[in-house]
Order: C-alpha cells, then structure tokens, then sequence
C-alpha cells in the first residue's frame, strides 16, 4: 500500500499541476455522475458522498459539482457511464485491478487490452480475490505516531501505518469518511481519504521489470475512461525515485 502511494505522489510531482488537475476533473465528474444514479443527496448516497469530497480536495468548483449531479439525474445532457472493472498481470507476476467508468465498453476494453500488451502484461487473469476494499485516511506528521494511533482508534480507524507521505489509517469502506471528519475533528491535517483495494499479499519487482510495471500502471491511469488502477508490486523505492 504505501509503495503504490509513494508511486501516486512522484506521478503527480512529474505532471505539470493543471494537467494534473484537468483530468483529474474529468474523472471526478464521471464518478459523480456515475454515483448520483443511485440518488443525488450525498448524505443517502456514500459513493456520492466520497466522489464529491474528491471533486472537492481537488479542487473543482461547486458549479461543476452540482452540474454533474443534474445531468445524472436527467436534468441536463451528457453521457451515461457504467462501471466496468479489467484484471490482469504486469510483468514479474503483479496482480492489476483497473476500475474504470465508460459510455463505451467496446471501446475502453480495446485500450486497456493495447495498454497491457504494449507493456508485457496479460488482460483477462482473475486476481480480485488478491486484494480487499479498505478505506484508507492520510493525515499528515505534525504530530506523533503514538498520538496517531489513538486519535484514529477512537476516531473509527482500525490500523495505522507509517508511511513517507504521512500517517495511513485503515478501516472499513462504508467508514471511511466517518474517520476522516473524526481525526479533523480531533486536530489533524487529512491530506486524503478514499476507498482502495488493498493487496493482500504484494511481489516483489525489481529492475527492468519494475520500470516495465511502472510505465504499464502509469499508461493506464493516463487513459480516460480508467478511474483508478491498484496493483500488488513491493518496488525498492530507489527505483521508484529514479523513475520519479
């Protein structure tokens, strides 16, 4: 877990911040819209709940927000989109889950296929009982791990780990957004909470093939219709810098 995290903040290091922030749009207001088809109160809705707070964190106008609220709930136009889930292998045996939201199938199947072949990988494996869904809230270290600890087992969170980013707390997906209003409450700086499928077990890479497992995860979080992409490596971060 905290390798991929490591790999998710020298990504955005690398990109130009409104690049980042253009796509990042993109995505987010296909999450919402994709959400809000189960009901647009977010306080009824928890996947509406967690799309806005993202859209929110990055910081997407309120306009925007609500206007992909509208058009899900045919109040404006715009595309349906449907949520598709892809499982594979990277090179050196990594498990790779690619959640994606499209009005497209046939179309996002055939560019995370090219993606996987282009990069040494295999499309089509079943690996999702590799990882489990888990909510995960980062706060930052301006205070210590001890205080941290406490803080997120009264605040809902079930385990803390220590990470280069700043202090990951674990707990259930439907509470994670419980925890993360907890630890603010109780006067830590949240850097992000969202939901992640965690690997159970994570492979060891290292060299080539963990550059080749780099380019592949990063080509497929670059396509459009593709939400977000977990994998299970364990990459020495030595290389992960050198990449970054």
């Amino acid at each position: 877990m905290s390798g991929h995290s490591k790999w998710h903040n020298i990504k955005l290091k690398k990109q130009k911040v409104d690049q980042v922030r253009g796509k990042l749009f993109s995505k987010v207001s296909r999450e919402i819209m994709a959400a809000a088809k189960d009901g647009g109160n977010p306080d009824g809705n928890m996947r509406l709940r967690s799309a806005i707070d993202r859209a929110r964190d990055a910081g997407m106008p309120s306009d925007n927000i609500q206007r992909a609220i509208q058009r899900a709930s045919g109040e404006g136009s715009g595309a349906q989109y449907e949520s598709v889930v892809y499982e594979g292998f990277a090179p050196g045996g990594v498990a790779v889950l690619v959640e994606a939201l499209t009005d497209n199938r046939n179309r996002t199947a055939s560019d995370v296929r090219a993606v996987f072949t282009k990069n040494g990988g295999n499309l089509g494996n079943s690996v999702a009982w590799m990882f489990e869904r888990r909510g995960v809230v980062v706060v930052d270290r301006s205070k210590p791990e001890d205080d941290v600890l406490v803080a997120a087992l009264e605040a809902g969170g079930e385990d803390v780990q220590a990470t280069e980013e700043g202090f990951e707390i674990l707990t259930k997906p439907e509470e994670t957004f419980k925890v993360k209003q907890g630890m603010i409450d109780r006067g830590f700086t949240v850097l992000r909470a969202e939901n992640h499928m965690v690997p159970k077990n994570t492979v060891r890479v290292e060299g080539k093939q963990a550059q080749q497992v780099l380019r592949l995860l990063e080509a497929l979080e670059d396509l459009d219709d593709v939400q977000a992409v977990h994998a299970n490596f364990d990459i020495p971060d030595e290389i992960l810098q050198q990449v970054g």
